[in-house]
């Protein structure tokens, strides 16, 4: 939801949670992904 773009006070409604908690998820599934993309290789465009 919030990657959809729904703000956190937008998931609280939905979800019946504290926007805080939603903060935390979100934080907490952040933490999962990678820092970067790093491209094995580089495309090219033309």
């Amino acid at each position: 939801m919030y990657v959809n773009g729904m703000g956190f006070r937008g998931i609280q409604r939905v979800k019946g949670v504290h926007h805080t908690t939603v903060i935390y998820w979100v934080k907490q599934t952040g933490q999962h992904l990678p820092d970067t993309y790093v491209p094995q290789v580089i495309p090219q465009v033309g």
